[in-house]
């Protein structure tokens, strides 16, 4: 990075980390690991896929010294890739909703199987697995951090972790259309029933607890709306 690049300090910071979005740093991606980095809420020495490369690039960066990786967030190692025992698998789909960059592929009593070039070895999809039949593989013998990673599979990681993430708001985002078009729907159905004097009284709680919820709906996109970058 040049001294003249102008763009704000988390921008910058991003830029360096290696996109595996792996969350040992603490963070639940690594740009909100940037940000927590340019804020001073977070140290630089928090990314054991970058290594003590990436402690470097992020030290000049940040005018600061050269400090050793922590090893609370783990240790610098060859880059592994997750393997599924295809025997074992049960197609539970855990796995692909764990892996930030879509790198699995299977479907709900499938096998499933991980695309080798784009898993960023992250570990993440281990633990959901209720069969324990993923493995992290290492492919990088003694290659770890910056040595083990190019810069070209780390912009291919954020660009499939960015698309993973618009997709899940857009879903997000549809699912409460629909859920809001079910309660209007319902709303009008009770407003032209035609209901005894002894049922009004259960007619109206039931109005009121489906247009308090239509308002709670509202507000929480109204405030989606506002949060959006």
């Amino acid at each position: 990075m040049h001294s003249h690049d102008q763009r704000p300090l988390a921008d910058r910071l991003e830029d360096l980390l290696p996109q595996t979005q792996c969350t040992k740093c603490g963070y639940p991606a690594c740009r909100p690991y940037a940000e927590a980095m340019a804020d001073g809420t977070a140290s630089y020495n928090q990314c054991p896929p970058g290594g003590a490369e990436g402690i470097v690039r992020l030290a000049k960066v940040l005018g600061k010294p050269v400090i050793t990786l922590n090893l609370d967030n783990g240790i610098e190692r060859a880059r592994p890739i997750a393997m599924i025992d295809e025997q074992l698998c049960i197609g539970c789909t855990l796995c692909i909703q764990a892996c930030p960059v879509d790198a699995i592929l299977g479907a709900a009593k499938q096998m499933h199987t991980v695309i080798n070039a784009l898993c960023t070895g992250c570990d993440l999809c281990v633990a959901p697995c209720p069969v324990d039949c993923i493995a992290m593989v290492e492919v990088t013998p003694g290659k770890t951090g910056w040595d083990a990673w190019s810069q070209a599979q780390a912009d291919a990681a954020r660009a499939r972790h960015d698309a993973r993430t618009a997709r899940l708001q857009r879903e997000k985002e549809e699912n409460d259309a629909r859920l809001a078009a079910k309660a209007a729907a319902k709303l009008q159905a009770l407003e032209s029933e035609d209901v005894s004097e002894d049922e009004k009284a259960e007619q109206a709680r039931k109005k009121a607890i489906i247009q308090a919820a239509i308002e709670r709906a509202r507000l929480k996109k109204e405030q989606a709306e506002k949060d959006k970058p």
